[in-house]
């Protein structure tokens, strides 16, 4: 049977169609290097450059000379806009919508013309697409003539993990079209492709450079050399390492994440933006306690590329953008070989076939290649801060230091220290006491009062603080400054150290003020901190010298 794909990035999903026996004839992107990417791979499929939103509003006679007719389509529309990456779920959704109505109406014109071939077809996106695809589109839906309806959520449509059909990767997407249904070969964790698995088979970067490499996941070997984008290294630097951790580990009230990953499961989410300071990145462990950034190689087979397959961009960020966007081969195979058992029921999954690529396109090997480390820049002088005192929650409690209440326009900042409760638009809630309200006993006020003597020759003018949270980490230990970060740490190591704290619900700090009783930690952590900050206020009344670097 015969295939055309849309949005056909790198090409993951016409691979697995590839390897169930299909014919992959022609496919469209409207970026050239993945189109570049799938014509090498897919040498036999006339690939070309276009908007599919043009393509869809041919006339009969354009269409039909552009795009050939075939037994499937599949197509994954670019899911930015629907992405929780993207300004936090909350992006302007009209693209989106346009792009899928845009594919819907290619189906459409396939399906219901005359003589039509069209037997099955997919349309790809993550989730939170599925509520912005109406259950129904009438022809007048489309732009289109005729009486016919186009019902895309009918039959098997729903959410699938990648991970359950062979991907060594979670990757959650929703399906819908008119498919059989795919089977899922791993429904427990038992039987789950774990990280290690595809660690363990590549080797780490070099390691195999000169030795075979089998492909964990395809009956397929190489010499190592053959293996491109797997043999350099990309070290993250001791500032991003410290950034991720915080993210990870420490990042309000979420739970902890691992750093490096856990190779004992299948691996997050293959991202499409090479970030590493990022929480749901992904990064893997390196000799001395250092951490790397995977390989293009890693991710593409933790995405289930087999370890032939050729990624045509000409950087680390364009290769990882390539995987990032891909639809799992493996993932793709289970839905192309339900159709190829639908409609022939002595279908045999065959041995893998490896890739003849194209000779049109320069390919950029990065083996070998020296990846530089990530210098760390100076924030902006207007750069924003929130964080609390680091992995120091008690009863969803937090103490807080934030300077989002300065006028960032006149350059006049403001330090503050406030006490956060629990999260969501329900239950959060930010609390302000005054330190008079405060009654503590005897010891906890002489350990507070030590640590402020101790750090009143460090801090700074309000105004101070912020250039020193706006310097790099590498200045600000030359200098040996305090800034936000350091002052929360300090605090920190302080209160374990000098604190005997219980997470005994009983033990409270009585408050003439909402919330009326706080966890006695928080109100110690809360104290000190405020305390520093009028030390800062104190500062800028007598206008000291200025230690701006």
């Amino acid at each position: 049977m015969r295939v055309i794909d849309f949005f056909c990035g790198g090409g993951g999903f016409s691979e697995g169609f590839r390897q169930a026996g299909f014919d992959v004839i022609w496919s469209v992107d409207n970026w050239q290097i993945a189109v570049n990417t799938h014509k090498e791979n897919h040498p036999d499929s006339i690939s070309i450059c276009d908007d599919v939103i043009r393509i869809a509003g041919l006339s009969d006679e354009e269409f039909e000379n552009l795009v050939p007719d075939s037994e499937v389509i599949i197509g994954s529309p670019p899911c930015t806009s629907f992405s929780n990456s993207n300004n936090s779920g909350n992006a302007d959704k009209a693209i989106g919508i346009k792009l899928i109505e845009a594919y819907l109406r290619i189906i459409a014109r396939k399906k219901n013309k005359e003589g039509s071939i069209l037997k099955y077809w997919i349309l790809e996106n993550v989730p939170k697409a599925e509520p912005h695809i109406k259950k129904e589109y009438s022809a007048k839906d489309l732009g289109l003539d005729g009486d016919f309806i186009l019902r895309p959520k009918e039959g098997n449509s729903g959410v699938f993990n990648a991970k359950n059909f062979g991907v060594p990767s979670s990757r959650i997407r929703y399906f819908c079209g008119d498919f059989p249904m795919p089977k899922q070969i791993a429904r427990d964790d038992s039987s789950l492709i774990p990280l290690k698995t595809i660690l363990t088979a590549l080797g780490n970067p070099k390691e195999k450079l000169h030795r075979k490499i089998t492909d964990p996941i395809y009956e397929l070997q190489l010499k190592g050399e053959d293996v491109s984008d797997h043999h350099y290294v990309q070290l993250l630097s001791d500032f991003e390492t410290t950034k991720l951790r915080r993210l990870k580990q420490d990042k309000g009230y979420m739970g902890k994440m691992s750093v490096p990953e856990n190779p004992e499961k299948p691996a997050r989410t293959i991202m499409a933006t090479m970030s590493f300071t990022s929480r749901e990145c992904f990064v893997l462990g390196h000799t001395n306690g250092k951490l790397r950034a995977p390989t293009i190689r890693e991710v593409a087979t933790l995405m289930s590329f087999p370890i032939d397959y050729r990624f045509y961009g000409n950087s680390l960020g364009t290769k990882y953008r390539l995987v990032g966007n891909a639809v799992p081969p493996k993932m793709s195979f289970a839905f192309a070989k339900a159709m190829m058992k639908e409609s022939n029921k002595n279908f045999r999954t065959k041995k893998y076939t490896p890739i003849q690529h194209g000779h049109e396109t320069e390919f950029i090997n990065l083996n070998l290649n020296e990846i530089p480390i990530k210098k760390e820049k100076r924030k902006k002088a207007t750069a924003r801060f929130k964080y609390h005192i680091p992995f120091f929650k008690f009863e969803t409690y937090r103490v807080e230091l934030t300077n989002y209440h300065s006028d960032f326009d006149k350059l006049n900042f403001i330090w503050n220290a406030e006490i956060h409760y629990n999260q969501g638009k329900d239950k959060a809630k930010i609390y302000i006491p005054q330190l008079t309200n405060f009654e503590f006993n005897r010891p906890d006020l002489q350990k507070a009062n030590k640590f402020i003597n101790q750090i009143k020759n460090k801090i700074l003018s309000h105004n101070e603080l912020q250039d020193v949270h706006c310097l790099t980490i590498k200045e600000i230990k030359k200098n040996d400054l305090v800034g936000p970060y350091e002052l929360l740490d300090i605090l920190r190591k302080f209160l374990n150290k000098e604190f005997n704290f219980q997470k005994d619900k009983k033990d409270q700090v009585l408050l003439s003020e909402p919330p009326n009783q706080l966890p006695r930690p928080i109100a110690i952590g809360y104290f000190i901190l405020t305390c520093c900050i009028n030390l800062m206020t104190i500062s800028n009344g007598k206008n000291p010298k200025n230690k701006r670097a």
